[in-house]
C-alpha cells in the first residue's frame, strides 16, 4: 500500500476531517502506541499502519482492504459472512 492509498482509504472510511484527527491523535497499539502519523514518519509500512488503525477503530473486515475496493479474490461475491 502506498502512502497515497493509505490517505485515500482513511478519507473514504472516516472522511477527510475526522480522518485527519484519527491519524494525528489516536495512539495505535499495533504500531507500538504511536499515532498513525508518527508510525508512518518512523518508516512503518502504510499497510501495517492501516491495519492497526482499522483494529483500533473497529473497521469491519470487509472494508480493511482499502475503502471502495473489493477484497482480493472477491470478484463480486457476496459480502455477508
Amino acid at each position: 500500500m502506498k502512502l497515497s492509498e493509505f490517505q485515500f482509504a482513511v478519507d473514504q472510511e472516516f472522511g477527510p476531517a475526522y480522518g485527519a484527527v484519527v491519524v494525528t491523535d489516536l495512539a495505535l497499539a499495533g504500531v507500538g502506541g504511536r499515532t498513525a502519523r508518527e508510525a508512518l514518519a518512523a518508516g512503518v509500512p502504510a499497510r501495517t499502519v492501516w491495519f492497526a488503525l482499522c483494529d483500533a477503530t473497529d473497521v469491519p473486515e470487509e472494508r480493511r482492504h482499502g475503502a471502495g475496493r473489493p477484497a482480493p479474490g472477491d470478484a463480486g461475491a457476496s459480502r455477508s459472512r
